[in-house]
Formats: C-alpha cells, structure tokens, sequence
C-alpha cells in the first residue's frame, strides 16, 4: 500500500489518491456500438454478443419459471436460512424509506402538493463472472418491490456450460423477482433499455456489472433511468490508537478481495499503526483463497494516510469520500456528525462492513470512486417518481398574479406574463370566461405586462470602461 504522510499543514487531495477517473473511451465506444446493435437488430444481435463473450447462448434468454420456482430446493438450507434472514432485514429498513403523496393548503384554497408513483417496471442487472452475488439480487430487487414496482426483470449471465447459479435463482425467488433472463453483458444492457423481440424494455436499470456494464448503463441514461455508474468496490477505515490492526486488515482484504481494482484507504492519526497492519495483512493474505486478488488490490490499489491528529484525518476521509467507510475510533458514534462525503458509514470496531453487505438492512448498493458527495445508496426513491401538485382557487391566483406577471416581463417573456393576465382579468370581474372571446383579445399588451418596470442599473465589471 502506499503512503501518503500529511504533516505541516497539508490536506489530502485528489491526486494523493489512487483512482482511475471516468470510462476509458475504448470501452465507452464499444459499449456504445454494441447497444446501438442491439438496439437496431434485437434478438439476433443479442445473441451474436453472448457467443461471443459470454461462450454461451440459451435457445431462450428467459428462464423457465421452474428453475426459478425450484431454486429455492436445491441450496443449502443454511444458506436459504440466510438469506431469509437477510431478505427480511432488508425489507424492513426499506419499508422505512417509503415516501407518500402529500398535499398542503394555502389560507386563500391553493392545493400544492406531491403525488409519488412507482416506477412501472425495473431491470436488475447481476454479474455472474469471478463470483456469484445473490446478495445482490436482494438489495436490488427488495427496494424496488416496496416501492410498488409491478414488474421487476433480472438480467444475469449463463455460464458456458448453460448453467445458472443457483444462489442468484434463489435470491431472486425471495426477493420477489418476477421475470429473469440469462443474458449478460453491454447487450444486455441494450436489451433491457430498448427492448427486443424476447426481452422486455423497463424505465429503470440498477445493479452492478463491470466496466462495459457501467459504460452501457452511462450510454443509456437518459433514455432510461439508472441507479449510477459504478466503479470497483472501496472501503476507507478511519483508525486511531485503539483500532486492532489485525481486524482492521481482514477489513481492508474483505473488499481488496472483490477485484483487483478495488480500491482501499486507511486513513489514521496514529504513525505506528500502519506497520502493524501491513504485517497483519501479509499474514492474512497469504491464506486466502482470492490471495492474487487481493494482493493486487492491496499492492497497487491501496494507500494509506496518516494525518497530524483526528481532526485531520476526518478531514482526508470527506476528501475520500469512499463507498464504504469503516470508523475504529474511541468515539467513533461522535465522530459521526464529522463524515460529510460517504454512501454507507460502520461505526465502531464492532461494525464489520460485510455485515452491510448482506444482513444489516441498508442497501449495499453504493456510489463510489469519490461520488458519495453528491450520491446516495440506493433506495425506495431510486423507484419512485414524484409528480408536482398545483391546483389554484382565483383568490390564490390574485394573490400570485402581479409576481408572476413581473417576473415574466423581467424575461421578457410576454405570452407567460399573458396567460396569467388573461385568468387575473376574468378573477377581478368575477366571471368563470369571456362572452366574447375575439374582444377579450384586444389591448392584451397591458393585459400581459399591466406595470412597466423601471429599466435596470448596469452592473460593470472593475477594469471596464462604460460606455457612455
């Protein structure tokens, strides 16, 4: 891992971190081309990509519900136990996060207010390559069902022999899935953002995937919705004195071992700590059974931040802004109030992040490479949409009538200022409409803009000469 020392003063930036930034243009190019195919020639196109890539291409992409019906059988029961468990824990902090449709009124009879419907339908993307991720399946698919969306799609890659996972296909019974295809890559991104023959179109795509999976996904927005553009995996563990270095390593390898890529921080006030921590890790990794995993991501992903004192150091993580971050702190529960910038926070020694991952109930579905300062983790809102609520009385359009009107004529805007002009008229004479619609036309210049507004100052820039 490498280091980065901040003494005298000097704060974390940007370039002190070891990320790789947006989609590099080949792969948003390809990506692109393989969409637009698939956009263009549908299932054929589909398919070509699957052989291509994939090594495999189901006669059809949509699972039998059979094999869906009898996941549930064919796994562990301590596994399904589990995910049972998780299903639930999931659900109940979710059902926490649903919005309703409110309205407000005015004194004057105005009704302002906010109308929240579903989404109609979602697509849930799962990888299937280095590992399976039924946890996945739930925190995409959980959200969405208490959200009220009727339809919910999985989109997941066959192996090359045609199999499927049949963790993934239990997950998806679970959670509620209701139609799942075995498709997989840019193409199906295609698929399920502009529909072919045999696999529906949906108005929202989540779930995670890799590089062309998140290239396709950016080249869609907008045609549809998306969750976010995700990165490798990260997790930030802010440390002191108290923090066990052998716990803190296993935490940095539970995410070092998603991918090469992943990217991993530590962040800490404490100057002995690192070195007892890379020892530690060294010990570890050298066990695993991901050891070139993560020891790739440790080696070339990881750095490692010591700052003056804690304060600093809180200061750095904001500048992280990391997917997951873990606090090893005396007082890690009143250090909380500090962290600006993260998507899921694990506060206190006890707080393992793979607990989020699967069990505790927040959606491990999170922004990462530094967007945590804008972003959010994924959630009943991500399938919600909300609808603006504006019903006037006339009494309330007198009242916002001349603001309206002036506000539009400061933008020159006559016809806006007009329409308003036209209700304030019949409003002043008590009518519900004209008798005679031609003459209610006639003099609509002082009608729109009834007050002249003074011209404005000119505001000069220092430097500039005005013109006289």
């Amino acid at each position: 891992m490498r280091e980065v020392i901040l003494s005298g003063g000097r704060d974390l930036t940007q370039a002190d971190l070891n990320r790789s930034g947006a989609l590099p243009a080949e792969i948003m190019a390809s990506a692109e081309a393989i969409v637009d195919d698939v956009r263009a020639r549908g299932d054929e196109a589909v398919r070509e990509y699957c052989n291509k890539f994939d090594g495999a291409c189901p006669d059809e992409f949509r699972v039998p519900a059979e094999l869906l019906d009898a996941a549930p059988d064919i796994v562990d029961p301590a596994f399904l136990k589990a995910l049972t468990q998780a299903r639930d824990q999931i659900r109940a902090f979710h059902e926490k996060e649903r919005e309703e449709s409110w309205f407000t009124t005015r004194p004057d009879g105005t009704i302002l207010g906010v109308k929240v419907t579903p989404v109609a339908s979602a697509a849930v993307y799962v990888p299937g390559g280095r590992a399976q991720y039924p946890s996945t399946v739930l925190m995409d698919t959980i959200p969405a069902k208490v959200a009220g969306v009727e339809r919910v799609v999985m989109v997941t890659p066959p192996q090359k022999d045609g199999s499927l996972s049949a963790y993934t296909l239990a997950a998806a019974k679970l959670a509620g899935v209701d139609e799942v295809y075995a498709v997989g890559g840019a193409q199906a991104i295609g698929a399920v953002a502009y529909g072919t023959e045999s696999i529906p179109a949906c108005d929202k795509i989540v779930g995670p995937g890799n590089a062309f999976v998140a290239a396709a996904k950016r080249y869609v927005s907008g045609d549809v919705g998306i969750d976010m553009v995700a990165g490798p995996s990260e997790v930030c563990v802010l440390a002191d004195a108290t923090a066990d270095p052998a716990v803190v390593a296993a935490d940095l390898m539970a995410q070092a071992e998603h991918d090469p890529l992943a990217s991993c921080y530590l962040v800490t006030c404490d100057a002995e700590l690192p070195a007892r921590v890379l020892a530690c890790a060294e010990k570890l990794v050298s066990q695993s059974p991901r050891e070139e995993i993560t020891r790739a991501s440790l080696d070339n992903r990881g750095v490692i931040v010591v700052a003056e004192d804690l304060d600093a150091a809180i200061d750095a993580v904001n500048v992280v802004a990391p997917e997951h971050l873990e606090l090893h702190c005396a007082d890690a529960m009143g250090l909380l109030g500090k962290v600006k910038n993260a998507g899921a926070i694990f506060v206190g020694a006890w707080s393992s992040e793979p607990l989020g991952d699967y069990v505790a109930g927040p959606n491990h579905t999170l922004p990462t490479g530094g967007t945590a300062r804008f972003s959010n983790p994924l959630g009943v809102y991500d399938f919600q949409k909300r609808s603006s609520v504006i019903c006037y009385t006339p009494e309330g359009m007198l009242a916002d009538a001349q603001a309206t009107q002036d506000m539009a004529q400061a933008e020159g805007l006559w016809a806006h200022a007009l329409s308003v002009g036209m209700r304030r008229r019949l409003a002043e004479q008590g009518k519900e409409g004209y008798e005679d619609a031609l003459a209610a036309c006639e003099g609509a210049n002082r009608v729109a803009w009834p007050v002249d507004l003074a011209a404005p100052g000119v505001p000069y820039l220092p430097g500039y000469t005005k013109e006289v």
